[in-house]
Formats: C-alpha cells, structure tokens, sequence
C-alpha cells in the first residue's frame, strides 16, 4: 500500500464527491522507506556521507543526466549555480517574473539585480527574443524557467546566451523527467536545478541538486555547500578559499530520496499520461486555451496549465464541483522586495507576463488523479462556468 499524504485539505464541496486536491505528497510504501529510515538514524553517522553520494549517482542513472551536487534545497541549488557563474554585487541576471519567489530570492542573495524579461503569453516560459532585448554590460547569467514542467525554448535561449558568452541556469523544480530534443533536461545548459520539496514529482522531504558542466565548478560546488570545505582530505589539513554555506544534504533525506527513485518512473508517467489526455480532450471549450509549445519540448505536467477567461468565476465553479484549481504562482515583479533590487528593459513592459497572468489558472494533473478523475475534471470544464 502507498502511503498518501494530501497537500491540501480535504472538503466536501459538493457532498458526493470529496475534492481532488491540485497538489499531493507521494511516499515509499512503508515496508521499503522504513527500514531505509532505520538504518541510517541509527547507523551513528547521519550526516552527509556514502548514502549522499550513492543518492546523487543513482539520480543521474535514473535520469541519464550527469552526476550532480545534492544540496538541502533548490533554493540552494540556484545559489551555487549563481555563485559558480561568478554572479557579484552589482551584476545582473536576466529571469522571469513567472515562476515561485525562491527562483529570484536566489539572486538577490548574491547582491545582483534581476532584469525582467518577457515571457510567451501561451507557455508562460521565457522569451529568448526579450532575452536579447535585456542583455546590457552588466548581464552575467541567465535564469530560465520550465514552468508547470514544460521546457523553455532551450535551442533559441541558448544561441542567444552563447552569442553573449553568458551562462544559462535552468530553474529545473517542475520540469523533473521532461525532456527537449529528445535529450532529458539536465543536459543542455551549464547549470540545472532540481527540486525535490514536499509537492514536486518526487521528495526528499526537502532537497535540491545542481547539475554542472563544467567539472571544475562541481568540485567548486561541492566545497562551497559545506563552509568552502573539502571533506575529501582531513579536516586539519583543509584550507579555505571560498565562502561557503550549509546547504549539503544528509543521509536520512538522501535514504528518502533512494527509495523514491524505485518509484519515480510510474510517478512520471502518471502524471504525463493526465496531462497528454488533457491535451487531447480540452481543446475547443469556448473561453479556454491550451497552451502551445516547443515542437521540441516533452513536457513532465508537474503542473497543468490553462488559460481561462473569467479567471476567478473558473475557480470558485471549480472547486464547486469538488476540483482544487488555482493559480500556483504570484508574478514576482510585484512583491516590493523585487521592486527595489530589479529592472525592466528602458520602455519595455511585460506584455506576455500581463496577458499569461491574467488567465492562468492549474488543474489537478499529477499521480494521484484517476482516468474516473480526469474525465471527470473534462467533463466539469467542458460544462461552461
């Protein structure tokens, strides 16, 4: 038996039908995760060691990407990649305002600015055209972000970011198992995040992993998780040359993580067998669009995304009929912290940010939504609200 953790609390909208929450924590069943558990909390050795290092490898086999950095979050994860892109007081990072905070908190901890970039109006993704426009001088990295699972323009961004000699860092947290140009994505750009927090595709309770080309600024990136320390030679031998922080992870979330990778294969694939049946069957609806993508992009519907007139009436009809639908994200340009450390473009506006936000709204789409479910969240759409 799986062990079922809902996100959102349950309620009884409509009395006959409990709601099917937009969110939902999955968990190793208990007879493979508790023993896991037990072996580590009292192996006397709880800390990052072999179990750490075994998580990262089988991550990257399981996911045919390369060995990367397991940190205690994404969070952390982008701030090393900021730091490894050499990102500094002053500098500026071109990002998104479609995405969580923790995606442009990460930059402000390096003392940078962010400058806003425009998105597709139909993906939500960033635009590599308002990318170029954003270049000045001072641009040192470039954030992208999967949003909902769907890869970003990665072709596009790219020659823009090499045109430039600026690195890209993928902002990977909903985007686990999805794919562009039939490559996984972890693959294609100098730094890849991924999460896994309580509600993405797999969790470790909490944790990150950073992905790195370039060797050297792995190695790099494994000093700085733990104070700019090498943990590979003796303590009183080891020489500090690098700020470092406390981001590495232990071996009781990386034993978590070790047994939700036996599981995470069926997960994936729940999750992008809902979402490819929503693209089949919610198409035409009046007052509702699909959103189109890259010819390139496999998406892993982490998130399902439409777009809806009438964004508030969709919600409060949906969860009417015992549906959890919201909006997963507030557009981070509007948060004062974000007002006074960013910038825009000199007479540009976000016109593809105004025109997703306005009528985005996510649906139920992940593992624990049944094909009775999904037909039943089509069926509840296609009713008009």
């Amino acid at each position: 038996m799986l062990v079922r953790i809902s996100y959102f609390q349950y309620h009884f909208s409509d009395m006959s039908r409990p709601t099917i929450p937009l969110f939902k924590v999955f968990l190793s069943p208990r007879d493979e995760l508790m023993p896991a558990l037990e072996e580590q909390l009292y192996s006397g050795f709880i800390s990052e060691g072999q179990p750490v290092v075994n998580f990262e490898e089988d991550f990257a086999k399981t996911f045919d990407i390369p060995v990367g950095i397991s940190l205690y979050c994404c969070t952390a994860a982008l701030h090393v990649a900021l730091i490894l892109a050499d990102v500094q007081q002053g500098d500026e990072v071109i990002s998104t305002a479609v995405t969580t905070e923790p995606t442009n908190m990460a930059i402000l901890q390096t003392g940078a600015t962010i400058k806003w970039a425009d998105v597709d109006s139909s993906t939500g993704n960033i635009s590599a055209e308002s990318i170029r426009d954003a270049i000045t001088e001072k641009t040192k990295a470039i954030m992208l972000v999967h949003f909902g699972g769907v890869p970003a323009s990665i072709n596009a961004i790219r020659e823009v970011a090499e045109e430039a000699q600026i690195p890209v860092i993928e902002d990977a947290a909903h985007a686990l198992g999805a794919k562009y140009a039939g490559q996984p994505i972890g693959n294609h750009s100098e730094f890849v995040a991924f999460s896994f927090q309580a509600i993405k595709h797999m969790t470790t309770v909490d944790g990150g992993m950073l992905i790195c080309r370039d060797n050297e600024k792995k190695e790099k990136g494994r000093k700085i998780r733990w104070f700019g320390i090498d943990r590979n030679i003796p303590r009183s031998e080891a020489e500090i040359t690098d700020v470092g922080y406390k981001y590495h992870m232990n071996n009781v979330t990386a034993a978590i993580g070790s047994v939700q990778l036996k599981h995470v294969g069926p997960l994936l694939d729940r999750h992008k067998n809902n979402g490819q049946f929503f693209d089949q069957n919610l198409g035409g609806i009046d007052g509702l669009s699909l959103s189109t993508r890259d010819e390139l992009a496999e998406p892993s519907y982490w998130a399902y995304t439409v777009l809806v007139d009438r964004k508030k009436d969709f919600i409060s009809y949906m969860s009417g009929k015992g549906i959890a639908a919201g909006e997963i994200i507030k557009r981070n340009d509007y948060h004062p912290i974000f007002k006074e450390r960013s910038s825009y473009r000199e007479g540009a506006t976000l016109v593809g940010v105004d025109k997703f936000i306005s009528r985005m709204v996510q649906i139920p789409c992940g593992w624990w939504v049944s094909d009775e479910d999904r037909e039943y969240i089509a069926e509840t759409i296609k009713q008009g609200w």
